[in-house]
């Protein structure tokens, strides 16, 4: 198990991670989720001891690690840039660690085709790695790193430079992977999708702090606050102003709004955020909401369109299906189910959502 308890660290007075708690089991995949410098390299660097925090303390298994060197630690780590040496053989790049460490030819042996079969790398073994797929190569990568039998591995983005059919197989691949090493895995990524996709459970991160963690599906439907709310969707959630008074909620000037029943009917009258995803907005009036918007931009992506709206002051996205060719400054209406709707507090806390919206 590892633990950092308050553990954060600052470089020359600037906060590169706030005091953060977070507890990792053993044989659990934890998705660090967050956009560039949102801290998660900072925060796997001080898992694995390549940065020491500042303020507070990590411990692995109950044990003080806190100034414990890399070294010494069951720590491995693969990167986006994923490095392998071009002169050996992929049987050699992943036995190396292990002939570093003074391990016996037949252990040595045994393990690199244990971890071989498991990654499918074992037609491979006697090839170079510029032979090799870029897969095939970062398989390779992470292979060296699970030699080890290292109880804590850290992935840093590691499918950002491969092309969508190698991202998709490695992404499939490596829950199996995980599940046959029993580590503890870290994936780092800035993809939501990416996110859903490999399971298990997920931080949010944001400007250095982590803003949520837990299973991924139950951190995805139940963001705690629209910071979270902004980073566990892509595109980012659309937000507008809303009141609520009695038994309904009202959105603007144009009379747009809902019956305030099931769970938002016990909230105290006032002013709120309304929260929904890109995905739940509809060209026309399909839904129970309907809002008049221009379109600014349209972004077709061959089987569904990215509309960039205008609803008064705010800007939305709304992802429909079809190929939208709408120029700027069409007037559309757009459609929500408030099923879909998450209303947030104005200290940016949810403060409810719809009775079904978890299940979104």
């Amino acid at each position: 198990m590892l633990e950092l308890r308050g553990a954060g660290r600052r470089v020359k007075g600037q906060v590169h991670l706030h005091p953060t708690d977070l507890t990792l089991q053993r044989a659990t995949m934890n998705v660090l989720l967050g956009p560039t410098l949102a801290g998660k390299t900072s925060l796997m660097r001080m898992m694995a001891g390549l940065d020491v925090p500042t303020e507070g303390r990590i411990l692995w298994d109950g044990q003080d690690v806190t100034g414990r060197r890399v070294q010494d630690r069951q720590v491995a780590m693969v990167y986006q840039q994923f490095i392998n040496y071009p002169a050996m053989t992929v049987y050699d790049n992943i036995a190396s660690p292990l002939r570093i460490m003074g391990k016996d030819r037949a252990e040595i042996d045994r393990a690199v085709r244990a971890t071989c079969e498991m990654l499918k790398l074992t037609p491979m073994l006697e090839r170079k790695p510029l032979e090799l797929s870029g897969g095939q190569q970062q398989r390779c990568a992470l292979a060296r790193a699970l030699v080890k039998g290292a109880g804590l591995v850290l992935l840093d983005e590691p499918l950002a430079n491969l092309d969508y059919k190698l991202r998709e197989e490695l992404r499939a691949e490596i829950p199996r992977i995980f599940e046959a090493s029993g580590a503890i895995f870290v994936y780092a990524t800035t993809e939501p999708e990416e996110a859903l996709l490999l399971g298990g459970n997920t931080a949010t991160l944001w400007e250095g702090r982590v803003t949520q963690f837990g299973p991924t599906t139950d951190v995805y439907r139940q963001p705690q606050d629209t910071v979270t709310a902004r980073v566990f969707s892509d595109p980012p959630m659309n937000f507008t102003r809303c009141t609520k008074r009695g038994n309904r909620v009202s959105f603007g000037a144009d009379g747009a709004g809902f019956g305030a029943t099931g769970r938002f009917a016990a909230l105290p009258d006032g002013a709120y955020l309304a929260g929904f995803r890109a995905n739940h907005l509809h060209l026309g009036q399909g839904g129970a909401l309907s809002f008049p918007c221009r379109v600014a931009v349209t972004e077709i992506t061959g089987s569904a369109s990215f509309l960039h709206l205008r609803y008064g002051a705010d800007r939305w996205v709304g992802l429909v299906e079809g190929v939208q060719n709408l120029a700027p400054e069409t007037q559309v209406t757009v459609s929500l189910d408030p099923a879909h709707v998450y209303l947030f507090a104005p200290s940016g806390a949810l403060a409810a959502q719809a009775a079904y919206a978890a299940a979104a």
